[in-house]
């Protein structure tokens, strides 16, 4: 017993880790699948549906990307990064970062003019005089070797030696520059405190020192540096014109002064610059220096400041301007002018003691630059040096490296060689040319040169965003550079704009280099209006915003006139146009995704254009336009070729349509398509009618070529099923892309198009049985393989069509519930299911039919089984047989199927085991024993520690009505009349009025140890005689009769014709308490109808347990004669329970058992069938 009942089937443990089957949704099996290119024919013809789904994928596929929005970051994100498939665009993919845009229009008229001969010389002198009189120091990056930058001038101008030589010569000697020094002075900081109150009154005494006027006395003990001092003994006054001032800054560490300087020099090699600061001290009174007291800060001030009271005391107020003692020093500085960078310093200079024994702090920030102010060159004698030379030399050096560079350039950022860095700075600084002046020469050259040949846009943004930082300068610009730089503005916006109007060529989606160039543009575009309320004279006639959306609307209408006349010219018939236009309006679909997901948030975020709205609308009306008229033509003319175009066409402009109504806030009835679907009505009835007939071909052609056999060996079941699946898969999805507006036309077509799926899942069971039917069997073979496939494929394609049909659901107008199935179409669901379960339980009950014969074989062994035999060894073959075959069944079968079986088989097993049991009578109880061990161990095998089938499933059913007989074969008799009693306990009314009620109350009296039963009255009883009442008494007895071997049954009075009867009758049983205590016992009224002349009829009864009165369930307190509440008891009729226990007992021959089966035989004359 032991070992049978450690059997737990290893197969069924793994029921649960196994899947239940695993779709190929992704392509059909290899021996249908098919390519997935465009069909030649488009008149579907009766065939095996191949064509037809191959084509309708491709409707599915290019609907794929059209579900919802794209995600505009999601867009741009992959435009910077590695190519991968777009969303939206299935058959495309994103190019590289560094694949090269395509090629913009260049035109050589629209840079600056070409110079003349003489011009050119002119300006060739002009650098060479640049080069030859250079002056200042030269950052590490520039290139101060001479030789090289005349080498490369030669280049830039293409001179030969000869001409480069007598050039230079000529250079030579001509008249050195007068050079000047650009001194600003700004701000300083950290400046010692000199006054009492904390502060200083700074201001700077500045100028140039030549090399003979820089005294320095040297001394064994200190270091005496030159300063600005009034009066100074050691050394002479500078001449006034060497000497500027700023202005005096109260009470401040950290003066601003914004002052500008300009000083001649005659020496750059020994020239220096010195600057001088001070603190400001007013010759002050004692009376007014006592007064100031009060602004004394610190201690340490006020003893300065009393110093200062009795300095100036002692002065007696006659000091004059030029005493040691008037003004303080802050600091000095000494700055070679041959020290100053080329291209000048701005920088903060720290500021030093005039000697050691000086203390001083602080910084001073100062901007310098060396220019020259008169030059010999031609150039500068015509008045042409400055601005106009540095813009001819900046476009000579610019085409001349751009020349040099790789052909493909359009990336070039201008970065420009050493020496053309150089030779530009010289020329810059020699020229007195501001920040604001440099960035605007470099933007118009450089705008007007990229339209020449292409720049990298990135740079043009940088020289504008250069140019907008000095922009405060603006107001000194001379009017003709103003008006230069608006032309160049102009020009440039008038570029960009031809570019906008031929966006999708320029700019393509696809192209993540080209998007990336359209971004620049439009933030250099943006650039532009930035400046354009600082001009006098305005460079726009309008809003720049309205001249591009102006040039987005006409680009949008030339594109799509070069679409339309490809693609579907409006010279054709109608049939041949519809091809066309389906392509047309995929097109435009694509465009319309590529604008909200790439275009729109560049223009939006950029420039605040709505270009998604405004090509959406145009597109949208133009395709709508078009589409109104052909399906007007074709409406007279619909063939199934037609239909299928029209139908395919319908699919994209829904699609269009749908795409508004994605957008937050945006209406589709308001636009050019809405109503569209009205004319396509007619093709979509067509096209589905269509699509029934080739549904069926597709499966018919599936079944055919099936071999019911698992389609790979992870699958188990066969090639028509995932076939079927997918089918039913593509027509679901087909519904949802067809959305089709109208609600009582949706409904229309969508009951049509489930009963059409439901005939065609049908259909395929069908072609499934018929096959099955058709192979020949092996034999002795108890689990046959394709019935395996079979019923798999079924279970498949419930699923599947279950999903599909969910799938199908349309809108039923207002009063239709979101996520609620219409009622047809649940009607639809839930009888394919039923239809589906009826033919997977036929195919079940083929597939077990094979194993009744057996399982009868081992059961019958078991009840043969001598008594000898242990129960384990009787069980053991029926346990191998069904472990075998269970892992057969496992092997083959998905989750659902396998316990579909194990749930016939568990079937099978009961009904043997019963039909053994009634057909062995007299036998001894180890017969049921054996049977009963049997049956627990099938229990434990089926659960399979919880991987099987259900202990509540298992224990339902005929494994209940086989337990009970099990249980009570094995009891005594008296245990079974107990047993009866018992069922009588647990017994309710099913219905708990039908027979009526009774009330009673009982107590147990300790004292006389009797019971006390009173029956009080009964209500609603049942009318049993002709007049249509009754005459009821009530038959009170106690049980189970062992208990009570000495009591006998009491009854009430006879109340006629009623059937309210009141009875108010109390009967005593004398019986001990511990009797009353037993499980079983209990108090049985038997309510009966007294006939005169016949035998009475049986009402119906109730029982109380004996243990639930009070005196022995819980002691009595306060006792009389009526203790207790009254109780309704609902009356019944005995069940099946209740009788099987009277069954077991009539087939006992002991004397106890064959007596009460008697009494209970007379009871039962009088019942009445129920009514």
């Amino acid at each position: 017993m032991s070992t049978l009942l450690e059997i737990k089937s290893s197969v069924l443990r793994q029921v649960q880790v196994c899947p239940s089957f695993r779709r190929k949704t992704e392509q059909e099996p290899a021996s249908t699948s098919v390519d997935l290119q465009e069909p030649a024919t488009g008149a579907w013809k009766p065939g095996d549906g191949v064509e037809f789904f191959a084509h309708m994928r491709l409707i599915l596929k290019k609907g794929e990307g059209r579900q919802g929005l794209p995600c505009p970051e999601w867009w741009w994100m992959q435009a910077l990064r590695a190519p991968r498939p777009s969303p939206m665009h299935p058959s495309q993919v994103l190019l590289r970062s560094g694949s090269p845009a395509p090629a913009e229009p260049v035109d050589s008229n629209r840079g600056l003019r070409a110079l003349t001969q003489e011009e050119v010389e002119m300006l060739y002198e002009e650098a060479l005089y640049t080069v030859l009189h250079r002056a200042g120091t030269m950052s590490p990056d520039q290139v101060d070797d001479e030789e090289v930058l005349l080498a490369y001038l030669q280049q830039v101008f293409g001179t030969n030696p000869e001409q480069h030589a007598e050039a230079i010569e000529r250079v030579k000697k001509a008249k050195a520059p007068t050079y000047a020094l650009k001194v600003s002075v700004m701000r300083a900081k950290n400046l010692l405190a000199k006054d009492p109150n904390g502060f200083s009154d700074p201001y700077c005494m500045l100028g140039i020192l030549p090399a003979s006027g820089t005294p320095r006395e040297q001394s064994g003990q200190k270091e005496q540096r030159f300063s600005f001092r009034k009066g100074s003994k050691r050394s002479g006054p500078l001449p006034a014109k060497c000497i500027q001032v700023t202005e005096v800054k109260s009470s401040t560490l950290n003066p601003v002064w914004k002052e500008h300087f300009l000083f001649e020099i005659e020496d750059v090699s020994t020239d220096q610059l010195h600057l001088d600061i001070w603190d400001h001290d007013d010759d002050v009174s004692l009376a007014e220096a006592c007064r100031k007291l009060n602004e004394v800060i610190g201690l340490k001030g006020m003893s300065r400041y009393f110093k200062q009271i009795v300095k100036s005391a002692r002065a007696n107020g006659t000091a004059g301007p030029t005493e040691d003692h008037t003004d303080d020093f802050l600091g000095c500085l000494n700055i070679p002018v041959r020290e100053v960078p080329v291209a000048g310093a701005d920088r903060w200079f720290k500021l030093e003691p005039r000697s050691s024994a000086s203390r001083v702090q602080g910084d001073c920030h100062l901007v310098l630059r060396l220019i020259t102010t008169q030059r010999d060159t031609i150039m500068s004698q015509r008045g042409r040096f400055g601005f106009l030379s540095y813009l001819l030399l900046l476009s000579r050096v610019l085409r001349f490296e751009h020349r040099v560079e790789e052909p493909n350039s359009s990336s070039w950022h201008g970065e420009l060689s050493g020496p053309g860095t150089t030779i530009l700075c010289l020329h810059g600084a020699q020229s007195n040319l501001s920040p604001l002046q440099l960035a605007v020469l470099h933007w118009q050259v450089s705008s007007r040169h990229h339209q020449t040949r292409t720049l990298d846009y990135g740079y043009l943004l940088g020289l504008l965003e250069d140019m907008q930082a000095h922009w405060e300068e603006a107001p000194l610009l001379p009017q003709e550079q103003e008006e230069s730089l608006a032309d160049s503005f102009s020009a440039f916006s008038e570029f960009g704009l031809r570019l906008l109007r031929q966006l999708r060529d320029y700019f393509p989606a696809t192209n993540s280099t080209a998007v990336y160039r359209l971004e620049l543009l439009l933030k250099c575009l943006d650039k532009l209006q930035l400046f354009q309320p600082s001009f006098e004279i305005c460079p726009f006639e309008t809003e720049l915003n309205m001249d591009i959306a102006a040039a987005l609307k006409r680009g949008n209408r030339e594109w799509y006139d070069r679409l339309l006349s490809a693609k579907s010219p409006r010279e054709l018939p109608g049939p041949q146009r519809l091809a066309g236009l389906v392509e047309l309006a995929d097109v435009i679909y694509e465009d319309l995704q590529a604008c909200y997901g790439i275009y729109a948030s560049l223009f939006h975020g950029i420039l605040k254009v709505d270009f998604f709205t405004l090509t959406f609308r145009q597109l949208e009306r133009l395709v709508a336009e078009e589409a109104w008229v052909l399906t007007e033509e074709l409406s007279p003319k619909m063939t199934l070729q037609v239909a299928s175009g029209l139908f395919e066409l319908y699919l994209t402009l829904a699609d269009i349509q749908h795409f508004w109504s994605y957008i937050p806030g945006r209406d589709s009835r308001s636009l050019a398509l809405a109503g569209i679907h009205t004319p396509f009505l007619p093709a979509v009835k067509l096209w589905l009618q269509v699509l029934r007939d080739q549904s069926k071909w597709r499966l018919q052609g599936a079944v055919d070529v099936d071999t019911l056999e698992p389609v790979d060996a992870s699958s188990r079941h066969s090639s028509s099923a995932a076939t079927a699946s997918l089918c039913f898969s593509h027509i679901q999805e087909l519904w949802v892309r067809l959305a089709w507006p109208d609600p009582a036309q949706a409904q229309g077509l969508g009951t049509q198009l489930s009963q059409d799926l439901c005939e065609a899942v049908l259909f395929y069971t069908e072609l499934l049985r018929k096959k099955v039917d058709a192979q020949p069997g092996a034999a002795g073979e108890a689990v046959s393989e394709p019935l395996c496939v079979v019923l798999n494929n079924v279970e498949l394609v419930r699923r599947a069509s279950g999903q599909a049909l969910r799938g199908l659901a349309w809108p039923e107008g207002a009063l239709g519930l979101e996520g609620v199935l219409p009622r047809p179409l649940l009607s639809c669901i839930q009888a394919l299911e039923e239809d589906l379960h009826r033919e997977a339980h036929t195919v079940t009950a083929h597939l077990t039919s094979k194993m009744v014969a057996d399982i009868r074989k081992y059961v019958q062994h078991i009840s043969l089984s001598p008594d000898s035999i242990q129960n384990d060894e009787a069980v053991a073959p029926l346990m191998k047989y069904l472990d075998e075959k269970l892992a057969l069944l496992n092997a083959s079968l998905v989750k659902e199927n396998l316990s579909r079986v194990l749930e016939a088989l568990w079937e099978l097993l009961l009904q043997a085991i019963l039909q053994a049991l009634g057909a062995n009578s007299d036998v001894s109880a180890d017969f049921y024993g054996r049977f009963h061990f049997t049956l627990e161990a099938l229990v434990s095998f089926f659960h399979a520690e919880g991987q099987g089938l259900p202990l509540e499933s298992l224990r339902d059913g005929s494994y209940k009505r086989l337990e009970e007989e099990l249980r009570l074969h094995k009891c005594s008799t008296r245990e079974c009349i107990e047993q009866f009693y018992l069922d009588k306990l647990k017994q309710r009314s099913l219905e708990q009025n039908r027979f009526g009620r009774l009330s009673v109350r009982c107590h147990y009296e300790a004292a006389e140890q009797r019971l006390a039963v009173e029956v009080l009255h009964a209500a609603d009883l049942l009318p049993l005689d002709a007049n249509g009442l009754s005459d009821p008494f009530v038959i009170v007895e106690l049980g189970p009769p062992h208990l009570f071997p000495l009591v006998r049954s009491q009854r009430t009075q006879v109340k006629a014709r009623t059937l309210h009867p009141v009875f108010d009758e109390l009967f005593h049983f004398s019986v001990p308490a511990e009797a009353c205590r037993h499980r079983g016992a209990c108090v049985l009224f038997t309510v009966m109808d007294h006939d005169w002349l016949s035998t009475n009829d049986f009402a119906g009864e109730a029982a109380l347990s004996l243990g639930s009165v009070s005196g022995i369930a819980r002691p009595q307190v306060g006792a009389g004669s009526r203790a207790g509440q009254p109780i309704t008891l609902h009356l019944r009729r005995p069940r099946a329970q209740v009788r099987s226990a009277l069954r077991m007992l009539e087939g006992r021959t002991n004397k106890e058992a064959q007596e009460f089966v008697k009494k209970l035989k007379e009871l039962e004359k009088c019942m009445e069938a129920d009514p």
